[in-house]
């Protein structure tokens, strides 16, 4: 058995201190033996579920911590700059809430930068929390210097908090001038107050070799060079996760010190991040209906006799897709999840009156938001006004919203307005509650332009040289710098210079890794129970919003239920431009009886005279357009999607455009399709994949994957964090495409085709609702080009 466990273990979520990703973290004591393993990142939680995640798949069991920064622990003493640390770990439910309680309060008491908390509030919320005395910054240890009667007074208090079995003097040994010292110090205090002792390794990387770029991000946070940071960075590289054989070297005098880890471990096992947490989405609270299901399902047969014609085909289309949606409503207990949508919808008509007043806009029944991804291919979404895209005349799937095997909540995007979202978040925040309510957060990450400047920068390297670097390769990833150095002619021989090799290979290392925290696009947490039991929570950049520690993945894997208002300035263009018609013509048009198929927008569209026009005004659009010259709504939502990454790598720009004009000449041309078994998925998109939609749908048809299977390919696909994930589904495709018959060459290949879009391929169900948005500004640019300018502009 192995005789350590680090219970002290810093990732890139302790921003620019931390030099592995949890995931390398986690691989790392896995191939060392370790059983379990600690993440305590500084005052967060921000990596936590990843790192838990990755652990449990990884058969490594998490602990989840923090080390904490403490404020007012000695009333004579002069507070240092950077506070007093001790670690803290989750030893049950309980503990794991007042340890988001202790962070929340940290984050939201402190200056932006500063999080930490007073001793009084350690004291206060110490249930279910195992207590570690901390590093070279403990309280304990900076009394120990001075007043040994101060160190044990505050130990005292720690231990009548806590309890005796809850607190231990943290031993480290890094072979830093004072750890001898400083160790038997706390040794001693220990033995006099019957407390237990134990070793961590205070590690900042998972290999040793990674220390140059933990000294890097030292000198990058200090804003200075190397040289300069010099101080400030650590001694040696001693702080990796280290060998259990180099921890019984470093405590050969104290064993228990090693014993007291596995202790921990063992008491840290009955807390599971992964399992349930305690999040609950407020409910619905029934109806005259009955309850929840019976008033969902009364609520759209209602709607569906006004929407479609009765006795017609698209009607039965209709009542049989909401009767499998029901079905799957019923199995996975969603039906209070959508009447709080359609709630939420009616605080956004609320707002939109408010925010429109008697204008030409609020009179032409524009709807306050428009719904965005998967949610638009469910009919209820659009029975019940979330969504104003008809899922069976556009023959969208299902799949990926609503499924057998749903893991997770579906996701239901809204666009909306800027200033009818602005007000709209208010609303929420006003009938949920702000302890109820937050933010999702997002973590900006180093790529290539980021890497190169501040890497660059603390090498000391020509400023100019660097900015130039950072121009000619700035949208490629930042693992990519050594190659780009050595193929860019201005920097070739540059190549095996030390310092600008060093920057290679620190980029490299440094890709992905996140900087700080930022606040998510529109993503928003509500609970029926307080946040600050579940996620720690901090200042967002707006006064009186706030954000969760943790990014749209890590809610997910929660089982947090995510809703997205999403500010769209084509809307708010559109409802300028509704204006403006108004004003030329005295009536605001009917959007609703727009012909979308009407020849002029789309000889303009082909023209490539889109600028200003939502999804179709960027040069790359603009030069493709000349090419694919779309003629209806079905073909510009393909244009939409083509210039993306996903279709680029996959290979299908240049067979789609040639295929279009081979068809332009000859309509009986016979499309040539990877295998038979994908004519149906491949069929509107002419043989190739376009849509992130058709993955699931060959999936399906070549590998036989069930509807929940093929969701997973794509969550994989759509993860930053997931190419291993990805590549595991290889197995199961290879598996069913042989079953039927496909052959390996064949079925390789389009896997790769399907693979290309872990690098961002646009979903069909975007395009959809995005497509109508342009038509307005098309139609009505003509008549008012400079008014619609302007409002483009502003």
């Amino acid at each position: 058995m192995n005789p350590y466990i680090e219970l002290h273990c810093h990732s890139g979520f302790s921003f620019l201190d931390g030099a592995s990703h949890p995931e390398e973290l986690v691989m790392r004591a896995v191939e060392l033996g370790y059983p379990a393993l600690a993440l305590t990142d500084h005052n967060g939680l921000y990596g936590s579920m990843e790192f838990a995640q990755t652990a449990r798949l990884s058969g490594l069991q998490p602990i989840t911590g923090a080390e904490v920064t403490l404020r007012d622990c000695f009333p004579n003493m002069e507070e240092p700059k950077d506070g007093h640390h001790v670690t803290l770990l989750a030893e049950s439910s309980s503990g794991y809430s007042n340890l988001c309680r202790l962070l929340t309060e940290a984050h939201m008491g402190s200056e932006r930068g500063d999080a930490r908390f007073p001793l009084s509030s350690l004291l206060e919320l110490s249930e279910g929390l195992i207590l570690l005395t901390g590093c070279r910054k403990s309280p304990i240890a900076a009394a120990l210097e001075s007043s040994v009667a101060e160190a044990e007074t505050l130990t005292k208090q720690f231990v009548q908090s806590f309890g005796p079995g809850n607190v231990f003097a943290e031993l480290q040994d890094n072979c830093v001038k004072g750890d001898a010292s400083r160790n038997k110090a706390l040794a001693r205090l220990a033995g006099r107050l019957g407390l237990g002792v134990v070793a961590t390794g205070n590690v900042h990387y998972h290999r040793p070799e990674r220390h140059q770029l933990q000294d890097i991000l030292v000198s990058i946070k200090n804003r200075t060079t190397l040289e300069g940071a010099h101080r400030a960075r650590r001694a040696n590289r001693l702080f990796h996760l280290p060998e259990p054989w180099e921890m019984q070297h470093r405590f050969e005098n104290r064993p228990e010190a090693l014993t007291n880890t596995l202790l921990i471990a063992e008491r840290c096992a009955a807390f599971d991040l992964t399992e349930d947490i305690g999040y609950e989405f407020p409910n619905f609270e029934g109806s005259d209906h009955g309850d929840a299901l019976k008033t969902l399902t009364a609520i759209c047969k209602a709607k569906i006799s006004t929407l479609y014609e009765p006795g017609g085909t698209e009607i039965k289309e209709a009542e049989e897709r909401l009767h499998t949606e029901l079905s799957l409503v019923d199995l996975h207990g969603l039906a209070g999840f959508f009447l709080v949508y359609r709630d939420i919808m009616s605080l956004a008509n609320e707002v939109a009156r408010e925010v429109r007043g008697d204008t030409p806009r609020a009179r032409s029944g524009l709807p306050p938001g428009r719904g965005r991804g998967s949610s638009v291919s469910s009919i209820i979404c659009y029975l019940i006004g979330l969504s104003h895209i008809d899922p069976v005349k556009n023959n969208l799937f299902l799949g990926r919203f609503l499924n057998e095997a749903l893991q997770n909540v579906p996701d239901i995007d809204l666009d909306f307005p800027r200033d009818i979202r602005e007000k709209l978040i208010l609303r929420v925040y006003e009938k949920y509650g702000y302890n109820h309510t937050g933010l999702v957060c997002t973590f900006p990450t180093y790529r290539l332009r980021s890497a190169v400047r501040e890497i660059g920068k603390a090498l000391d390297l020509p400023i100019g040289e660097l900015e130039k670097l950072s121009k000619l390769a700035e949208h490629r990833s930042a693992s990519m710098l050594a190659e780009e150095i050595s193929a860019l002619p201005e920097f070739k021989a540059r190549a095996d210079a030390h310092l600008w090799r060093l920057l290679g290979e620190l980029a490299e290392n440094i890709s992905g890794l996140p900087r700080h925290i930022s606040q998510h696009v529109g993503g928003m947490i509500i609970s029926s129970r307080p946040l600050i039991e579940i996620v720690p929570l901090e200042p967002a950049a707006w006064e009186g919003r706030v954000l969760c520690q943790w990014d749209k993945d890590s809610c997910e894997d929660a089982g947090f239920i995510k809703i997205d208002f999403l500010a769209l300035g084509m809307l708010s263009l559109v409802e300028d431009s509704i204006d403006l018609i108004a004003q030329r013509h005295d009536k605001a048009p009917d959007l609703s009886r727009i012909n979308f198929e009407e020849k002029a927008i789309y000889d303009r569209i082909c023209s490539g005279d889109t600028v200003g026009l939502f999804q179709v005004e960027s040069r790359a659009q603009i030069q493709m357009l000349r090419r694919t010259r779309p003629r209806n709504l079905a073909e510009l939502a393909i244009q939409v999607a083509i210039v993306r990454p996903g279709p680029i790598v996959g290979g299908a720009v240049n067979p789609y455009v040639k295929r279009r004009e081979i068809i332009r000449e000859n309509p009986n041309y016979e499309i040539p399709y990877p295998h038979p078994l994908l004519e149906e998925a491949l069929g509107e998109t002419l043989g190739v994949v376009i849509f992130q939609d058709q993955v699931l749908k060959i999936c399906q048809a070549l590998a036989n994957f069930s509807d929940g299977q093929a969701e997973e390919l794509r969550r994989a696909m759509s993860r930053k964090r997931s190419k291993e994930a990805l590549m595991a589904h290889w197995k199961n495709f290879r598996r069913g495409a042989l079953a039927n018959g496909v052959d390996e060459a064949t079925a390789r290949e389009v896997f790769a085709q399907v693979t290309a879009f872990s690098e961002f391929g646009f979903p069909k169900i975007p395009c959809y609702c995005f497509r109508p948005a342009s038509v307005p500004i098309s139609l009505a640019t003509p008549s008012l080009p400079d008014r619609i300018l302007c409002r483009t502009l502003q």
